[in-house]
């Protein structure tokens, strides 16, 4: 299967949001705090009652792709594009040197990865490694030292993956949905991926 990987323009977002990114949940890591966490946190994978489909481009709240460019400046921003021959299979979004952008944290020296996905068909094949790769080489090549990375606790699969990419969890924010009722209950992982 030979997989080529390219920068696009932002013109081609509406092609990249064909690319699905909803996934099942099967399970979700639950957070135990020891003494209430003064004698830290464990992350225990528990299995759902009732496996679920979540989809990050249908939610209320959601940033959908074709949505970015009106809400934020992107032109420092990275766009890739996995092809197999001609079709898509996958993509990543970096976020980099954005003023508005609450994850960059008003720093020059890190950048975010805002999305990636896989179509289902391909998952599993070593696209999104290839991809995830392509984005923090973008990254560093912007000499920032760091890229981060939100998901939640429902998304065990992309949790493992980011492990496996050499991120560390650095934040845990149980109650960064809390405003938003459809995912109040899900959990924000932030990774760390040193550059």
């Amino acid at each position: 299967m030979p997989i080529k990987i390219k920068e696009v323009s932002a013109d081609m977002l509406s092609q990249y949001a064909e690319i699905p990114i909803a996934f099942e949940v099967t399970s979700v890591l639950q957070i135990d705090l020891i003494n209430d966490g003064l004698g830290g946190i464990k992350l225990r994978e528990e299995k759902v009652e009732r496996p679920y489909i979540k989809d990050y481009d249908d939610c209320e709240d959601s940033e959908r792709p074709k949505r970015w460019p009106k809400r934020f400046d992107v032109s420092n921003w990275g766009f890739f594009i996995a092809l197999n021959e001609n079709r898509h299979v996958g993509g990543a979004v970096v976020a980099y040197n954005t003023s508005g952008v609450h994850m960059l944290a008003g720093r020059k020296d890190l950048a975010v990865l805002w999305d990636i996905r896989v179509h289902p068909d391909f998952r599993r094949s070593g696209i999104g490694t290839r991809l995830f790769a392509y984005a923090a080489n973008w990254s560093k090549e912007r000499r920032c030292r760091q890229l981060k990375i939100e998901t939640q606790n429902v998304n065990v699969p992309a949790c493992r993956f980011y492990a496996k990419q050499g991120c560390r969890l650095g934040e845990i924010n149980c109650y960064a949905y809390a405003g938003h009722p459809k995912v109040g209950h899900e959990i924000m992982l932030i990774w760390y991926l040193d550059l």
